[in-house]
């Protein structure tokens, strides 16, 4: 069964704003986040993921090739998602990348599973 995030108004909105490569207001992030924490908090460590899903690795963050990536595979809610980590780094829009896949994840938290790689733990090695 597939879940997605009630009274979703201001998330829709936000990923509007974020797929037209606008940046969100500093509340508006945090909001995001706190949202996020809410929803991944509740989530166990190792979870169950209902094919068909398409598994992604680092996008490092590589916006435009996080939407080509949608554009070619299907966006949520239409398709479900795996991310193994490396959010961040390589690209000039990580904010942006990683605002987007947080958003998306509040959005259908079913569909978005968003896991840490070494680049996501400092204590890694």
């Amino acid at each position: 069964m597939v879940q997605h995030t009630k009274n979703s108004g201001d998330v829709d909105q936000w990923i509007a704003k974020l797929k037209n490569y606008e940046l969100l207001h500093e509340t508006e992030v945090k909001q995001l986040c706190e949202k996020a924490i809410e929803i991944m908090a509740e989530e166990p460590n190792i979870r169950n993921v209902q094919s068909p899903v398409t598994i992604c690795g680092d996008i490092r963050g590589q916006f435009f090739d996080l939407l080509e990536m949608f554009k070619v595979g299907g966006s949520p809610p239409d398709t479900s998602y795996v991310f193994q980590g490396g959010y961040m780094g390589r690209g000039v829009d990580s904010i942006e990348t990683i605002s987007l896949l947080l958003a998306l994840k509040v959005r259908y938290p079913e569909l978005i599973t968003l896991l840490l790689g070494r680049s996501e733990i400092e204590s890694l090695p």
